[in-house]
């Protein structure tokens, strides 16, 4: 008993190798073939094992797997056991024939996001040298700006860089002039014409300015009101703003003469005992000059406020009047800080058309600004010294730079008020 069950012990010894390689044959592709291969190995390995020893094989059962894969018993006794053990230890035994697995296909790589894929670096081209960008030249811009930078070169600046230079010569109309230096100034300082025309520049900037400050002001607050028709009054408060300088000064002249509507219906209502010399008097014609500059300055400027008084919030009102403020309470302290900006700028441009004023002087005061030319302002003392045959442009210009100083200093004082209210 003991010796047949050598072989089998000898076939279990070696199960471990041969399971391992039965196992994986069976994995793959793992039939009967596999198995024999398996057994066999095993079984001729421990029978070999045990022939080293010494030890005589009985007969036993040895486990032998045909071509088919279908296990069998033989018995086998003496000599053919022998022989049969032989053979099989004699005979090469095949590695089993496992197939490689096929390689698994390499999925290819996704594409990355766009949002995550960094954008190529583009070679920025040059507008100088791209030929395919020929309005992209460094002085295209300057194209559109040269026609009104040549309008301004013109019609601006170089009359007043020539202005500046005939200050410096004494030349005259018809022929040219020398270099005096500041000759024509010390003339003009010492001319008592010209101090004339100052005061009464400065005395027209005086009554006017305040005149278009506040009284535009008020009219704007008057027609601001949705009532019914009040889109007549503002277009014929706006009438004289389209009016021509001269046909509002001759419809005026017509008004004020000795005979004209102003002194005729006083005379009928036994007002005056003789006719009013509005435009045969100085004072009374620079009066009269400044009445018809504020009359039609007055729709000009009523936009400029209305303007102002719409950005004014209404909530504004409507708490005044909860607390019992009055229209003049109100108008005092909500109106005007409201458009207290806009009231600077109006004085800033008023100023400066007082200033300038000549249409109104010339109309009513005639060429010679009135009698003995006492109605004068500067820019009317401007024409009337440069004009001519005998006319002295150098000196006509150094009284020019002279008002050009006068307004500068006017505007930057107003420069100055708007800074100052703003902080």
């Amino acid at each position: 008993m003991a010796r047949r069950e050598g072989p089998d012990a000898a076939c279990a010894g070696g199960t471990g190798a041969a399971r391992s390689v039965s196992t994986e044959a069976a994995r793959i592709g793992g039939t009967g073939a596999a198995r024999s291969v398996s057994t066999g190995a095993a079984c001729s390995e421990s029978t070999g094992a045990s022939r080293s020893d010494g030890t005589d094989v009985a007969p036993s059962e040895s486990t032998d797997v045909t071509r088919t894969g279908a296990p069998h018993t033989a018995r086998t006794e003496g000599p053919d056991m022998d022989d049969t053990v032989r053979r099989r230890e004699e005979a090469p035994i095949a590695a089993p024939h496992v197939p490689e697995p096929a390689p698994s296909p390499v999925p290819a790589p996704s594409p990355a996001p766009a949002a995550l894929t960094a954008p190529a670096p583009r070679r920025a081209k040059s507008p100088d040298t791209d030929p395919g960008l020929p309005h992209r030249r460094w002085w295209t811009p300057y194209l559109f700006l040269l026609p009104g930078l040549v309008m301004v070169v013109l019609f601006s600046l170089w009359p007043f860089v020539n202005t500046v230079i005939l200050s410096l010569t004494d030349a005259q109309i018809l022929k040219g002039g020398r270099f005096v230096g500041l000759e024509n100034y010390g003339r003009a300082l010492g001319d008592p014409d010209f101090w004339t025309a100052t005061v009464n520049s400065v005395v027209y900037l005086a009554v006017v300015v305040p005149c278009l400050v506040l009284l535009p002001l008020a009219l704007a607050v008057l027609v601001q009101r949705k009532i019914p028709g009040i889109g007549f009054f503002r277009s014929a408060f706006y009438t004289p703003v389209i009016a021509s300088a001269v046909v509002v000064g001759l419809i005026w002249q017509w008004v004020l003469r000795s005979d004209g509507l102003v002194n005729t219906v006083f005379e009928k209502l036994h007002l005056i005992s003789g006719p009013v010399p509005f435009l045969t008097d100085s004072t009374m014609l620079l009066v009269s000059a400044m009445i018809v500059t504020i009359w039609k300055g007055l729709g000009y400027y009523m936009v400029f406020y209305l303007a102002a008084l719409g950005n004014v919030p209404t909530s504004l009102y409507e708490a005044a009047a909860l607390d019992g403020a009055g229209a003049v309470r109100r108008f005092l302290s909500i109106t005007i800080p409201s458009v207290k900006p806009m009231m600077l700028l109006v004085g800033t441009l008023s100023a400066i058309s007082a200033l300038r004023v000549f249409t109104e002087i010339y109309i009513l005061g005639g060429e010679s600004g009135g009698p003995g030319g006492g109605a004068r302002t500067l820019p009317f003392l401007i024409r009337q010294v440069g004009l001519g045959f005998a006319g002295e442009t150098g000196y006509a210009a150094a009284i020019s730079i002279l008002l050009f100083l006068l307004t500068l200093v006017f505007s930057l004082l107003g420069h100055r008020l708007s800074k100052g209210d703003e902080r």
